[in-house]
Formats: structure tokens, C-alpha cells, sequence
């Protein structure tokens, strides 16, 4: 298992792509500005949502190395933010200008908008990927959107009080499903997943290390990034 690893490794973690930004209008007319990763036209995207206080630069790393899977990849600024790697929310920054709602909950307009800007791009079903509160925004969403093939959960949690209540939602899910748990986010996160069906469900935490919050815990500062690249390798394996 090592040496399949140590061999996909060296594919993802050494080969750069390069990324251009573009915009697009959210439903209430915000404008998003994201990174896109596009390598092939013809191969489907995976749409990569940060977590609160963030912006798409969360995934200057991780994007890339998607691409390698034989993904065009999109990392979104959501209206929630604020700055990443020294790359600025510029989307958060539009919505504060114009008076937009910008609470966690009002950025699901921005994942609704991204799948169509990806969809009207290639007409493929998307992968959602999203971290902390945006993954919790990507379960809602992917269940019930018929343009979106799986999805992909950092740290998802109960992050909207009653406006939302994430557990509630995820008895209808049909999709296979991938989410990532610290050590200790464990025994909370898979209470979350009660009503989710076993059988779409990949769920996965460190055994190693405590890994950390969100997407980050792919990142090459990472001590449990080994693990879960493993892990979500395996999932995209499992997609073909």
C-alpha cells in the first residue's frame, strides 16, 4: 500500500498545472471570482469550496494535484471569507461593496451558481468539494442537483443554527459520498451522517495523526496528509 502511494505521490505532488481567474454571477447578481484549472475540455470539473474566514487560494496545492485524476478543477471565493495564501476573497469584498448577504447560508447561492458556470462549460456531472462550512453547503446541494455526480466533505458540521439543520437534510442522498474527519471532529461527524445511506458513504479520520480542520488537512503542512490522499484516492478510484 506504501509503494502504491509513494508512486501516485510522485504523479500529484510534483506536476504543477496552471490556473486562470474568471467570474461569473452569483443567482442574486454577486460576482465570483474563482481559479480554474482547466487541462483537458473534455474531462468533467470538481468544484472546490473553502472554509469560513478563506478564499479559493485554500487550494492553490490540492487543485492542482485533482488535476492529475483526469478533473478540470474550479476553487471558488464564496461570498463568506476573507484571505488564504495571501489571495484575496475578492468575491466576499464585491459582496460587502454592494450590501449582499454574506452569512455562511447565503453563500449557497455561490455553489449553485459555480455547478452551472462548470455545467454550461462541459456538460458533465460535477464533483462538490468543499471544507468546514462549505461542505455542509455542498451535502445540501449535491443530494438534490441533478448536476452534480458525487461529493466530496471536509469537516462538515451544523454550522447555520435553525435557519439549517445539516442532519435533518441527509436522508435522501443518492450519490456516492466521501467525508473527511479530524480525530477528534470524529464521534461528532458521524452522529451528523446518521441518516445518510451506508452504502454511499465513504467516511474516513486519521489513525496516525489528529489531522486538521477542513481541506487543510491535505495540504503538504499536513502531518496526516499521507492518510488522507490515501483515502481519498481510493474514493476517485472507486468513481471510474
Amino acid at each position: 500500500m506504501k509503494l502504491l502511494f509513494s508512486g501516485l505521490a510522485m504523479l500529484l505532488f510534483l506536476i504543477q498545472g496552471s490556473k486562470e481567474k474568471v467570474t461569473f454571477t452569483s443567482h442574486d447578481g454577486v460576482l465570483i471570482t474563482a481559479d480554474q484549472y482547466q487541462v483537458n475540455e473534455e474531462y468533467p470539473y470538481i468544484l472546490l469550496f473553502h472554509q469560513a474566514g478563506s478564499s479559493r487560494g485554500e487550494y492553490n496545492e490540492t487543485a492542482n494535484k485533482l488535476t492529475k485524476l483526469n478533473y478540470n478543477c474550479l476553487a471558488i471565493d464564496l461570498r463568506s471569507g476573507d484571505n488564504e495564501n495571501f489571495v484575496s476573497n475578492e468575491t466576499a469584498r464585491r459582496a460587502r461593496q454592494t450590501g449582499k448577504p454574506a452569512r455562511y447560508l447565503d453563500a449557497s447561492a455561490d455553489v449553485r451558481a459555480a455547478i452551472d458556470y462548470a455545467y454550461n462549460t462541459n456538460p458533465k456531472p460535477v464533483i462538490l468539494f468543499g471544507s468546514s462550512y462549505s461542505a455542509s453547503l455542498c451535502l445540501v446541494e449535491g443530494q438534490s442537483n441533478p448536476k452534480v455526480a458525487a461529493v466530496i466533505a471536509f469537516s462538515p458540521g451544523e454550522y447555520f443554527g435553525d435557519d439549517l439543520r445539516i442532519q435533518d437534510e441527509l436522508d435522501s442522498i443518492e450519490k456516492p459520498l466521501f467525508v473527511g474527519a479530524t480525530q477528534r471532529e470524529q464521534p461528532y461527524t458521524r452522529e451528523l451522517l446518521t441518516n445518510v445511506d451506508p452504502g454511499q458513504l465513504t467516511f474516513f479520520s486519521p489513525e496516525n495523526s489528529p489531522g486538521l480542520h477542513g481541506s487543510k488537512s491535505l495540504w503538504e503542512s499536513s502531518q496526516a496528509k499521507d492518510e488522507y490522499w490515501l483515502a481519498l484516492l481510493m474514493f476517485f478510484n472507486s468513481l471510474q
